[in-house]
């Protein structure tokens, strides 16, 4: 087996990097148009993690400009956000209908598809597209 190099551990963490930032997006972009407002103490409990780890989180993005947010005001996203949201959201629809048409139960399909969207490729995921549109 030959030597990976640095970069496949660099474009790793650079994945688990941006999966916390497109799992925050999409949770704040699914309370929004669930319930009107994504609020930290929400996102801890459907995350299962605690607010602190919420609002470090939420720190950061408001940094790199996905989020915004005040004291005691909901989360919302700048455009950013919204788009990379969209992006995420777009990625994990299209792994779950490869997943679905490879014959996965779509309970199944759901759950893989959360750790997939993530790391996989452009070029992987156009094959995906291809491979369910000649279905």
């Amino acid at each position: 087996m030959s030597d990976p190099g640095p970069h496949k551990f660099r474009r790793t963490r650079e994945d688990h990097r941006a999966e916390s930032a497109e799992d925050y997006v999409e949770l704040v972009d699914s309370l929004i148009q669930e319930t009107g407002q994504a609020r930290v103490s929400e996102m801890a409990r459907r995350l299962g993690v605690s607010q602190v780890t919420v609002s470090k989180t939420v720190k950061r993005l408001v940094k790199e400009g996905y989020l915004d947010t005040a004291p005691y005001r909901p989360v919302e996203l700048t455009a950013a956000g919204k788009q990379l949201a969209l992006r995420a959201q777009t990625r994990h629809e299209t792994v779950v209908r490869f997943l679905l048409s490879l014959g996965v139960g779509a309970e199944v399909a759901e759950t893989d598809a959360e750790g997939i969207e993530h790391h996989v490729s452009p070029v992987t995921l156009d094959a995906m597209n291809r491979w369910i549109r000649s279905r």
